[in-house]
C-alpha cells in the first residue's frame, strides 16, 4: 500500500457523506427540539421529586440520536452495524413516573424523524404532541382524585359524615369500609368541586367523628 492508497481508503471517503451543513442544521434543530421537550417535561411534571438531570438527558438524547441517525442514513454497511452495537446495551435505570417514558420515547423519535429530513414533521408533531400533554397533564387541582380517611364512633355519626362530604364534593365513592367495636373507618375517593380543602376540618369536628385526613392519590400510591 503507497502513502496514495491511504488518501483513497473508504474511510475517508466516508468523511464527506454528510455535509457540514447538514450536521449543523440537524444538530441545532435537535437541540431546539430538545429544549422544547425540556420545557413541556418542566411544566407538566407532576412526580415527587423533580430531577433537572433527566430534564437535560431528553436534550441530550434528541442530539444523540440525531447524530446516531445522519450517521446510519449515509452508509448502509455502517447502519447493519449500528443494529448489532445497539442491540447489546442495557439500560438499568428505573423508570419511576410512567409519562418519563412518553418523554423519552418522544424525544428519540424526534431525533430520528429530523434526522431522516423530515422537519416539518418534527416540529409540527412535537408541538402538537407538546400542546396534548400541557392540555391533559395540567389538570385543575380539583379534577384530582383525593382519599378521605374518616374513622367514626358507631353507624349514626358514620351516616351524618358520609351525607356531609356527600354534598361537598362532586363524587364520593367508599372503596373500603373496616367496623369494630365502637369505631367505623372508611377510604372514601372523593372528586373536590372546587381547589378548597376546609371541608375537612368541618368534618373533623362533627359529633362522633375521631379524625378526617385528606391525601392525594394517583391510582397506585397515597401521599
Amino acid at each position: 500500500m503507497t502513502f496514495q492508497d491511504i488518501f483513497k481508503s473508504g474511510f475517508l471517503e466516508n468523511v464527506t457523506s454528510v455535509s457540514l451543513l447538514d450536521m449543523v442544521l440537524a444538530l441545532l434543530l435537535a437541540f431546539g427540539l430538545g429544549v422544547f421537550i425540556f420545557f413541556i417535561y418542566k411544566k407538566t411534571f407532576s412526580g415527587v421529586m423533580y430531577s433537572s438531570g433527566f430534564g437535560v438527558t431528553l436534550i441530550a438524547l434528541t442530539m444523540i440520536t440525531t447524530l446516531v441517525i445522519l450517521a446510519v442514513t449515509s452508509n448502509v454497511v455502517l447502519s447493519l452495524g449500528m443494529v448489532g452495537a445497539l442491540s447489546i446495551v442495557r439500560f438499568r435505570t428505573a423508570i419511576k413516573e410512567p409519562l418519563d417514558i412518553a418523554f423519552l420515547f418522544w424525544s428519540i423519535a424526534a431525533g430520528i424523524v429530523l434526522a431522516a429530513g423530515m422537519i416539518p414533521l418534527a416540529v409540527f408533531g412535537s408541538v402538537f404532541i407538546g400542546i396534548v400533554l400541557l392540555l391533559f397533564v395540567n389538570r385543575k387541582a380539583h379534577l384530582v382524585p383525593y382519599i378521605v380517611v374518616l374513622s367514626c364512633e358507631n353507624h349514626a355519626s358514620e351516616m351524618r359524615a358520609t351525607e356531609f362530604l356527600k354534598g361537598m364534593v362532586e363524587r364520593c365513592v367508599v372503596k373500603s369500609k373496616t367496623v369494630q367495636k365502637g369505631a367505623v373507618e372508611l377510604n372514601l375517593e372523593i372528586r373536590l368541586k372546587e381547589d378548597n380543602t376546609d371541608f375537612i376540618n368541618t368534618l373533623a369536628e362533627m359529633e362522633g367523628v375521631h379524625n378526617a385526613v385528606l391525601v392525594s392519590y394517583n391510582g397506585e400510591y397515597m401521599g
